[in-house]
């Protein structure tokens, strides 16, 4: 990506995608293949006034060597100074970016258990920060860069630098940052997205009903209360953030115990380093009894058993097929993508915020609402060109919601 390029990106996401307050601390996630970025991202964040910015850096390799050759006993702790780490900065208001560019095979071949002890680890000791970000208490944004190997994964009849190229121009669209003025471009696209969650609120639908060709048959009842939303998101303090650029979805939650059918995924899932391809979930009141996968079977199953939640749906959200990324043809095999270009559904915790006043609601008051909770929370693809979806009002009335792939609206 051009130098001009990669200031305005840095631009856009401190002053759109964080939205970055005077004397606010930033952390940023970030692969060290992305280090140049992630050192202009703290450039900028400092000129806007961040108090401090601290990374979390992250290697692919070296991850992969310690689940390969580290004693099986290492994945069942965390670090009481990690944890300590996302922890205090969440309380103290900070806001979190986190670069997307993994390698899609990073860790093929690893013992899939290893990867589910060490994720529930993480996930319940960082708990009380992964709650915070998901009820928009601290502003947070998910982003991405072109990095080598996930390159060649996307365009494997490339060279490498082709291949990064390549995953630039396609990263530079997706997130506006070949218009003009990107920050008015992405107001824009905001403005829009809202107005399809408003159709969606004003409907008030009791149930969806999903249908396609591949054999989707899928019946997702929605909680009293369910709020759509999109683009963007606000703190307690009415900071306003964009959590993911690229982002085309607008979302809610499903009730917890009111999904039955069977889904069928229509992209592959990029899980923990490894991938799921042609998999399809079979639901019963709202829980996964069963499953089956072309590839990567093991993985699918380890995701669905890494607690009792995760056997439950948590979000619902609607792409339409027309849209920018799908338009690209590019399977970027990076959720941050691939879920922008699909309606998606995700398994294990709802967001809270997708339900009246649920970030104020105790856990326990938001179950009882029909949200699930889970120490997971994994998007997966099920959107096609002749994907249709029913809402069904509660005295029975169906509107069309999506119809060919797009909104009907």
């Amino acid at each position: 990506m051009k130098e001009e390029i990669l200031k305005k990106y840095a631009e856009l996401v401190v002053k759109v995608g964080v939205n970055i307050q005077k004397n606010q601390a930033l952390v940023i996630n970030s692969p060290i293949e992305c280090a140049d970025f992630t050192r202009l991202v703290a450039e900028v964040a400092y000129k806007a006034g961040a108090r401090e910015v601290q990374i979390n850096w992250k290697d692919d390799k070296l991850t992969r060597i310690k689940y390969l050759n580290a004693p099986e006993e290492i994945f069942e702790e965390y670090p009481d100074w990690q944890k300590e780490f996302f922890v205090s900065y969440a309380k103290k208001g900070a806001a979190f970016l986190s670069i997307a560019a993994s390698d899609p095979e990073a860790l093929k071949g690893v013992n899939p258990d290893r990867m589910v002890k060490a994720d529930k680890a993480a996930n319940s000791a960082i708990k009380e920060y992964v709650d915070r970000l998901m009820s928009d208490k601290n502003p947070w944004c998910v982003v991405s860069m072109p990095t080598k190997q996930w390159a060649k994964k996307v365009f494997p009849n490339c060279t490498e630098e082709e291949a990064v190229e390549k995953l630039g121009e396609a990263i530079t669209e997706t997130v506006r940052l070949n218009e003009k003025d990107p920050v008015s471009a992405w107001m824009k696209h905001k403005d829009n997205m809202i107005k399809s969650a408003g159709f969606l609120n004003k409907n008030n639908f009791k149930y969806l009903h999903y249908k396609n060709s591949l054999g989707t048959d899928l019946k997702i009842e929605l909680p009293k209360n369910h709020l759509w939303l999109a683009a963007s998101s606000r703190t307690p303090e009415g900071i306003e953030f964009i959590p993911n650029m690229p982002t085309e979805e607008v979302f809610t939650m499903p009730k917890r115990d009111g999904v039955n059918g069977k889904v069928v995924s229509s992209k592959p899932l990029n899980y923990n380093g490894n991938l799921i391809e042609n998999f399809s979930l079979t639901f019963k009141d709202g829980r996964v009894i069963e499953y089956t996968a072309e590839k990567g079977c093991e993985n699918l199953k380890s995701l669905i058993e890494t607690d009792d939640g995760s056997h439950y749906l948590g979000e619902v959200a609607l792409v339409p097929y027309d849209s920018p990324i799908s338009n690209s043809n590019i399977l970027f095999y990076n959720t941050l993508f691939d879920e922008n270009a699909s309606c998606h559904l995700a398994l294990g915790k709802a967001y809270p915020t997708c339900i009246k006043d649920g970030e104020k609601m105790p856990e326990e008051e938001l179950k009882t609402s029909g949200a699930n909770d889970s120490i997971t929370h994994e998007d997966f693809m099920v959107g096609t060109s002749d994907l249709s979806i029913i809402g069904i009002t509660e005295d029975g009335k169906e509107v069309t919601v999506f119809e060919n792939g797009n909104f009907a609206i």
